[in-house]
């Protein structure tokens, strides 16, 4: 079994080497690209059995390189682009793996796409399915995020932005809390999530934390220019940091 994982970060590809070994009890071996530019030559030198592949790569999305060059062998996409893209990918019938994903849901996604494509009814991906997936991530890219997918315990959750007060960092992921204190994990990183809100209710007050001014309760000057925030649903209180103190308090007055 030949396989190609498309993935642009270190530790994802370390859990998908890590499952596939497991899978297959090292009855494969495969190759690791992070770019459209070495998948692209990767594509072009070698034939593969099975495509792992991200959206969002270092130099583009991986649509780009499925788009000039035609495979006709089952790719899962594993990624943490939403349900808009989710249901495209439904409707076209190409395997899709929500991350954070557990080693259940991988080994079910082969199973699956490997049963499909031996009986000859996988979905391939020709240029119109490629096109509107393009388009779809265009739309999801352009607008205000409204909800996030959350994977719980017992299936999928969904959380509205307009709930969530505050936004912290941990790790590949981030963890949002909603007014209720109540903390979901959100599969993205801090400023993938940051450049998809309304900036007019958030605002990164630091590295690792957003906040939203809807839940904001107090506010307390503290030492070195920076401020503490109180906010719904949170135990801990939030700093700005020296940094974007002052940027934080005009944006509170606009």
């Amino acid at each position: 079994m030949k396989i190609l994982i498309l993935e642009d970060e270190i530790p994802a590809y370390q859990k998908l080497s890590a499952y596939l070994n497991d899978y297959f009890k090292d009855k494969m071996n495969h190759d690791w690209a992070r770019s459209i530019k070495d998948g692209k030559q990767f594509m072009q030198e070698k034939m593969y059995d099975i495509i792992l592949s991200d959206i969002q790569l270092l130099d583009g999305i991986s649509f780009d390189l499925f788009d000039v060059i035609n495979t006709d062998i089952p790719i899962i996409f594993c990624s943490a682009h939403d349900e808009y893209l989710f249901k495209a990918f439904n409707s076209n019938g190409i395997a899709y793996i929500l991350k954070p994903y557990t080693k259940r849901e991988f080994n079910g996604a082969l199973e699956k796409y490997e049963s499909l494509f031996k009986k000859g009814t996988y979905g391939n991906l020709n240029t119109e399915v490629i096109n509107e997936l393009k388009s779809t991530l265009k739309e999801e890219n352009t607008t205000f995020k409204k909800r996030f997918v959350i994977k719980k315990s017992k299936g999928i959750q969904l959380l509205n932005v307009i709930d969530i007060s505050f936004i912290e960092a941990s790790g590949d992921f981030c963890i949002a809390t909603d007014y209720n204190g109540k903390r979901h994990t959100i599969s993205q990183s801090l400023g993938s999530i940051s450049k998809k809100l309304n900036t007019d209710k958030f605002f990164k007050i630091n590295r690792s934390e957003i906040i939203n001014i809807e839940f904001i309760e107090n506010i307390e000057s503290h030492f070195k220019n920076r401020l503490l925030l109180t906010i719904s649903g949170c135990k801990e209180k939030p700093m700005t940091s020296s940094s974007t103190t002052a940027e934080f308090r005009k944006w509170l007055e606009q």
